[in-house]
């Protein structure tokens, strides 16, 4: 239905549709912030609740009505026409644990790929209702352009991870530690809010040891929109590598090299 090379028409109804998207299931899991429901834990025994899967059965619902050919990835219910050229890969809440501590730091995610490449990607903050937008070469927040923050050294950054602990199962932990403690301030406020802080100019760095697909298909738009620079921890391409390291730029070749210290 649409191709890389979109038209303005074709364009604006994409970003229309990512606001509907947005905004239906913002309306679910707002329903159910600091109430009670129950917690289940999956297979991998990271936590779920009835807000993840009732936002993401509307959000496919939403894109089967508009756009019946097209491929959906998602974290809760897996994946639907897995050979579509285009694919819309949801996470209804990116950042569950948050989530269920009546925290406000984890958002939707939601990207739309064209063979393999990302060409949109949303982070949608139900309870605030932000929406930041990316298209790799421009990124918004609720319809408002914004950039990275210049940022020309690790000593000045505000850096930041998900799981602090966690560093050392996938990637160099010692290394990781080695930045950590030069960084002009180190936070914990990960998920996709530390990629939207990078995004807006908050924050200077986010990293992840490691994730799933569904949790990075939305970050280079918006990274690259905004004009910073995301790849994996190896620096290659973010989509299909190990783990994430987003940022304003100027230090990200240094951070990936020292966070993979040869010998």
């Amino acid at each position: 239905m649409f191709t890389t090379a979109l038209s303005p028409s074709e364009y604006s109804e994409l970003l229309a549709f990512i606001r509907l998207l947005a905004e239906e299931s913002g309306a679910i899991i707002r329903r159910y912030f600091r109430s009670e429901y129950a917690v289940d834990s999956k297979a991998d025994e990271s936590p779920v609740t009835v807000a993840d899967r009732q936002a993401e059965e509307r959000l496919r619902e939403l894109i089967g009505e508009r756009f019946p050919t097209h491929g959906i990835l998602g974290e809760e219910f897996g994946h639907h026409q897995p050979d579509a050229p285009f694919q819309w890969v949801l996470d209804p809440i990116d950042g569950t644990k948050n989530f269920i501590s009546h925290s406000y730091l984890f958002g939707t995610l939601i990207a739309l790929m064209h063979e393999e490449q990302a060409l949109l990607g949303a982070i949608h903050q139900p309870i605030v209702q932000d929406l930041l937008i990316g298209d790799g070469k421009t990124a918004w927040l609720n319809g408002a352009p914004v950039r990275v923050r210049a940022c020309a050294s690790i000593e000045e950054a505000v850096f930041l991870t998900t799981s602090h602990y966690s560093v050392a199962d996938y990637q160099n932990g010692p290394a990781f530690e080695a930045v950590a403690q030069r960084a002009g301030r180190y936070h914990t406020w990960g998920d996709c809010h530390g990629y939207y802080l990078v995004a807006v100019g908050g924050a200077d760095v986010m990293t992840d040891p490691v994730m799933n697909f569904w949790d990075r298909a939305a970050l280079a738009p918006i990274i690259q929109g905004a004009g910073g620079r995301i790849t994996d921890w190896q620096g290659s391409d973010p989509l299909y590598g190990s783990g994430v390291i987003a940022s304003g730029g100027v230090i990200h070749d240094e951070l990936v090299r020292l966070l993979n210290p040869e010998g």
